[in-house]
């Protein structure tokens, strides 16, 4: 079962849930978040966990990942989850949790990673699915796929398209994979 953390709008979201994938929960760190109304659409259980709640942001992402073990998650997808991780959150799920960025990794990681290779003159960018780690951004990559940054109007839009594509594939192939569990991010690298 998947568990998808969300902050934002949840296209990301929506692709997984329109691909049928097994999701069993949605957490977010905001509760105005439009990818809750999704998901409770979807019928899927949903939690909200603000950092105004917690005393530290390691105490919110223990009390997140109990809930998500909660709800027998064994797999956690970042879906335009505007926050790292800690490492409390990240031993609960060795090896499981998967973010999707608009950059071919290792260039441009974080926040506005589009607009960051506009300014940078680069001629292609791309859609980057990875596991996480306690960085930024640096943790194995799965797959990549590179779009040409021209025509610029239209790169937001084509890297989405690539995103709610990509995104499904690579966890569906994860769910199917029976070393999954077992493999380490050394190995999957």
């Amino acid at each position: 079962m998947i568990g998808v953390l969300v902050s934002g709008n949840g296209t990301n979201l929506q692709a997984l849930i329109d691909a049928g994938l097994p999701i069993s929960g949605v957490a977010a760190n905001r509760k105005d978040a439009f990818a809750l109304q999704r998901a409770r659409e979807a019928g899927i259980p949903v939690a909200v966990f603000g950092l105004d709640c917690h005393s530290t942001r390691e105490e919110r992402d223990r009390m997140m990942a109990t809930w998500l073990e909660e709800h027998e998650v064994e797999l956690v997808v970042l879906a335009g989850y505007m926050h790292l991780v800690t490492r409390p959150f990240l031993v609960r799920f060795p090896n499981r949790v998967v973010n999707v960025h608009p950059s071919l990794l290792p260039a441009f990681p974080g926040l506005h990673a589009i607009e960051q290779a506009i300014a940078a003159g680069v001629q292609e960018t791309g859609v980057t699915v990875h596991l996480v780690d306690e960085g930024l951004d640096t943790g194995p990559v799965l797959r990549q796929e590179a779009i040409s940054v021209a025509p610029v109007d239209t790169l937001e839009e084509r890297i989405h398209a690539v995103e709610h594509r990509l995104l499904p594939e690579v966890v569906r192939s994860l769910l199917t994979d029976p070393a999954f569990a077992t493999t380490t991010a050394k190995e999957i690298s």
